[in-house]
């Protein structure tokens, strides 16, 4: 006869995978305003600016922020410490305060 499942323990396993992985959004999130020096603005300004971003609909611009935040993480849009421009494509620098200075 087969073992039967223990759905509450397996429930509160993904719940538990699921509050992981929005804890680290939250902390990659937090480090990425940090790394781009967003940390100096105000917080009202910021979150304006974010919402601006997500309201927008021209592809045109969207575009041009894309681009632009490539070549943030390739190292090539800011004077970035030499530690921020040798991560590679797409990740954060180690050390959040690199890239602010």
């Amino acid at each position: 006869m087969r073992k039967p499942r223990d759905f509450d323990s397996e429930l509160k396993a993904l719940a538990d995978k699921a509050k992981q992985l929005k804890e680290r959004r939250v902390r990659d999130l937090g480090a990425l305003v940090t790394a781009t020096g967003a940390d100096t603005l105000d917080a009202d300004v910021l979150a304006g600016a974010l919402l601006d971003a997500a309201a927008n609909t021209d592809k045109a611009i969207g575009e041009g922020w894309r681009k632009r935040g490539a070549a943030f993480f390739q190292g090539k849009s800011r004077d970035t410490s030499s530690a921020a421009s040798k991560q590679p494509e797409g990740t954060l620098p180690l050390d959040s305060g690199a890239a602010s200075a």
